[in-house]
Parts: C-alpha cells; structure tokens; sequence
C-alpha cells in the first residue's frame, strides 16, 4: 500500500472528521520545522507526511481512492475509478492514468492557526514567506508547551433558538423534529450550503427554560470551531391551565349564591381525567381549598391538590 496515512496521522480508519483534525494539530504543532531546529530535515518531511495524510483522509473522494488501492493508487501507478476533480489529471499515458498533487504543507496549517511559521522560519520550506517570529513559543502553548495563546481556532458564541411547547406536550413528552440550515466547510475550507434534520426528544416534566444542546451544529468558518446549537422550551398558553412549578392553576368565575351555598368544580386534568370537586364552605376572594391527590403528576412527582377561590373568581391548582 505504500504509505500508510492512518498509522502517520495516528488515527484508525473511521475516525470521525473531528477526530482528524485534533491529530492533525497535535501532530503538526509536534513536528512543525520551526519547532525542531535541531532537526530540522526530519521535521520537513514528517510535516510534510502529516499534512498530506490529513488532505487525504479528511477528503471522501481522496480516501476512498486510498482504501481500495492505496498510495499508488493516487499517485498515478493504478486507475481509481470514477477519479475526477482538480487534484486529478491525466497524463501523457492516456486515460488510465491519474495523479494526486498534495497541497502545500504551509497553506493546511494556515487555516488551521491563521498563519504558516509560527517563528517566522518561513515554515516548512516549501513557502518563501515569514511572519517575522511575533507569537514566539505562543503558538505551541495550547499542547501544555507555553503561555496560553490567544491565536488558532476560537469557539464560536452559542447560538439559542426558542422551542414553543403546549402544556399537554410538557405533561406527557413529545418528539419534535427542527429543519435547520448551515454552512460546512469541506477539506479545501471552501463553504457549502446544507440542511439537516434535527430530532428533540421533549422529557415529561420538563420546563420553561429547559435547554436542549446540538454541539457544533452552526456554521463552520476556517479557524473558528462552530457554535453549539441551544434549543430553549417556552411553554404555549394554555386555555385552562397555567402552570406553576409542578402545580397547574385554574383561575374560573362563581357567582355570590354558590360562594354563599356551595360549589362544584369541573374540571378536565391534562391526562383526561374528568374532576368534580365539592367546595362546601363559604367563598370569599382568594379563598383556596386543597383537594389533596386529585392533581396530575409530573416526572413522577408525589400528586399534590386542587386549590379553589374567591367569590367572583376561584382558583384551583393542582400538580
């Protein structure tokens, strides 16, 4: 097979792309020419090997060309199949040949820490650019080698959607499902529009203000790690209820005879069940009146009452 990209990158072969990437720093970083002064030649070539396993792999064409025929299979000695694209051409031996051209070593850093020689050393020697040595040993301190950095990627800030929930799908939970759209960047760091299907399990019991998290699910830029996708439950208004803690209120109207001579309250709880709550006492405003083990549950929390009140209103609670 040649080379063997996953054994110099360190990674197995189905590594995820998040995976790729923090072998490439760590390694790069690790081998980088200007970080090896002393051997410098060797560290050329391993930066080199490094930043080439990572083109191929993080690349789905590239890889797949490379698991079934291997290294000479992208450099020209066998046919890949279906082989297109910029980083593929035919050469004088006609249509059965192709050839893989890895990218500069310098540029794959580049877009991973924002610049290509951390000393200003011109980098790997296959650029002629320097960046006058201003972030000194900096650059390496993010591998507990220095001062924290303050270059290389940045998180992006969170980003919070709002999920609207009726009452009854708090009560008994739900699944929701949330098209959203994005833009990913592919291997060259070139951006592309995509849309994506979200599922949301909504638990039972839960709140207003419950968050939901979907990490890295925002745009993704060059040397920027994208922001946490945060989906926070609001509660609909309900028609009857209105919740409070664990507890459901209920606010009806009764007149001054029946404050005076006894009411019943009707009532429908969020499971279904149908509730007739005498009030025998006299009703003035702000009365309340627990009916103890007649409310819904919550998350499997102990049933609390109905609370009722007031002789032009009432309120009931239950829980």
């Amino acid at each position: 097979m040649g080379v063997d990209y996953y054994k110099i990158l360190q990674v197995d072969k189905n590594a995820t792309d998040e995976e790729l990437k923090k072998a490439y720093r760590k390694l790069a970083m690790k081998w980088h020419p200007d970080k090896n002064p002393n051997n410098k030649k060797e560290a050329e070539t391993k930066f080199k090997q490094i930043s080439e396993a990572y083109e191929v792999l993080s690349d789905p064409q590239k890889k797949a060309i490379y698991d079934q025929y291997g290294e000479e299979g992208l450099k020209g000695q066998v046919p890949p199949p279906d082989a297109g694209g910029p980083t593929f051409f035919q050469t004088g031996d006609g249509p059965t040949t192709f050839r893989f051209n890895p990218r500069n070593a310098d540029d794959i850093f580049a877009e991973f820490f924002g610049f290509s020689s951390p000393f200003g050393g011109g980098g790997s020697g296959m650029r002629g650019g320097s960046f006058g040595g201003i972030f000194g040993d900096d650059i390496f301190s993010s591998f507990g080698e220095g001062r924290p950095m303050s270059q290389g990627p940045r998180k992006a800030p969170p980003i919070e959607k709002t999920l609207p929930c009726t009452l009854e799908e708090l009560y008994k939970g739900t699944t929701k499902k949330m098209k959203i759209s994005r833009e990913i960047a592919d291997a060259s760091g070139r951006t592309l529009p995509v849309e994506e299907i979200l599922t949301i399990e909504i638990k039972p019991g839960w709140k207003k203000g419950t968050k939901i998290t979907f990490p890295e699910k925002g745009n993704e830029q060059p040397n920027v790690i994208a922001a946490d996708l945060v989906f926070v439950i609001d509660e609909k208004p309900h028609p009857m209820f209105t919740r409070d803690g664990n507890d459901l209120v209920v606010t009806q109207k009764v007149s001054l005879a029946e404050a005076l001579t006894g009411y019943t309250v009707h009532l429908t709880t969020l499971d279904g069940r149908v509730l007739n709550i005498p009030v025998n006492n006299v009703i003035h405003p702000n009365y309340e009146e627990v009916a103890p083990g007649k409310g819904c549950q919550f998350q499997k929390i102990l049933q609390r009452g109905v609370i009722l009140g007031s002789n032009s209103t009432s309120n009931s609670q239950q829980g």
